[in-house]
């Protein structure tokens, strides 16, 4: 199915885009609009919505042979949590959560579906997740280890280092809080599940009594040197053509890095196990960085202005991407999805692209 150059996802109330997906199968885009998510068609016109999410759901990615959405869900209480209990007005449990959830998305077919009540949203806890983010990082003593201040990333792909037919996996990504003044903070974190951990653990969430379901640990865990950045990878989204996985953040302040918005990781290099920096004697499965903009140093990567709200790639060579936009006046926030493809002698890697 031929996606349109420029999809509008209309203007919504809930919070600022945080992700897109895109159903080729059926003709229809997913948006994360942080408490909504929204079910459009090819031309932007509303079909469905899940709304009741007292918390941050992030970035999405589609699962097309299970028909789910997968997104990233934080139910916490710090600024970013803060604000959006503010908002809706609604603090539903004292507790900090993390969870991957899955929608039946074949089963959204009205506006205002309930998260909760509809049986369409299923929920993994992320054990491993509430752990770092509650505890102490013992290589500097600071709160949150590793600087993790939740999740927000997933994507869908292949194993790193594996071939490019292998099985997928889900690849989940740490928020990381922005921080100069210490330096075990400077790796991006990649959490790894199969997705049968759905299947398995998910069940119905209940925002009130929020559930502990989910996996001992996750199947690996990566590391990937970027320098610290502004809550850590916000998209993460693989590109089947070049066996790049597209990795963007806001933009880090550490003068020493040179801080892109944009990195890609090699999903054919397999992790190496390294001595992580700044981190004491700590190792860690370290996956490496492609250099597609050709800048060169230690951590490559681009200054491609979106990505962050949201990504796609259809694995034929497009890509697209989530413009966002806000009305300070109303209050209300809005996405135009923009397609774009590769261009490696282009600094910014992509260009809009024309029929």
């Amino acid at each position: 199915m031929n996606i349109p150059n420029e999809i509008k996802s209309g203007v919504w109330q809930e919070g600022h885009v945080q992700g897109i997906a895109i159903d080729e199968a059926k003709g229809h885009v997913y948006f994360s609009f942080t408490t909504l998510l929204l079910k459009t068609d090819l031309a932007g016109n509303p079909i469905g919505s899940v709304k009741n999410l007292a918390g941050h759901l992030g970035c999405i990615v589609i699962d097309p042979e299970r028909r789910r959405v997968c997104g990233s869900l934080e139910l916490k209480h710090d600024v970013i949590g803060a604000g959006i209990i503010k908002r809706i007005g609604y603090d539903p449990s004292a507790e900090d959560n993390f969870y991957l959830v899955a929608f039946d998305i074949d089963k959204i077919d009205r506006m205002n579906m309930d998260a909760e009540a509809d049986g369409i949203m299923t929920a993994v806890w992320l054990g491993d997740v509430a752990a770092d983010y509650a505890a102490d990082d013992p290589a500097s003593g600071k709160p949150h280890r590793y600087g993790c201040s939740g999740i927000d990333g997933t994507a869908l792909g292949p194993v790193f280092g594996a071939p490019a037919d292998s099985p997928k996996k889900l690849m989940i990504t740490y928020g990381v809080y922005s921080d100069v003044e210490r330096e075990d903070n400077n790796y991006q974190v990649v959490l790894q599940y199969d997705p049968s951990v759905i299947d398995a653990y998910g069940c119905s969430l209940n925002q009130a009594k929020p559930h502990h379901n989910g996996p001992s640990a996750p199947e690996a865990r990566y590391f990937v040197y970027t320098g610290n950045t502004s809550y850590g990878v916000q998209n993460i989204e693989y590109d089947a053509a070049s066996r790049l996985w597209l990795t963007a953040v806001y933009v880090g302040k550490k003068p020493q890095f040179p801080n892109y918005s944009m990195y890609f990781i090699d999903g054919t290099a397999a992790p190496r196990i390294e001595t992580l920096k700044g981190r004491g004697d700590e190792q860690g499965a370290v996956l490496t960085l492609a250099d597609p903009a050709g800048v060169g140093g230690d951590t490559p990567g681009c200054r491609f202005p979106y990505g962050a709200t949201g990504m796609y790639a259809d694995g034929k060579g497009h890509f697209c991407f989530s413009k966002p936009g806000h009305n300070k006046e109303d209050k209300t926030f809005h996405s135009t999805v923009l397609k774009y493809k590769m261009d490696k002698a282009n600094p910014d890697v992509f260009v809009l692209y024309e029929d």
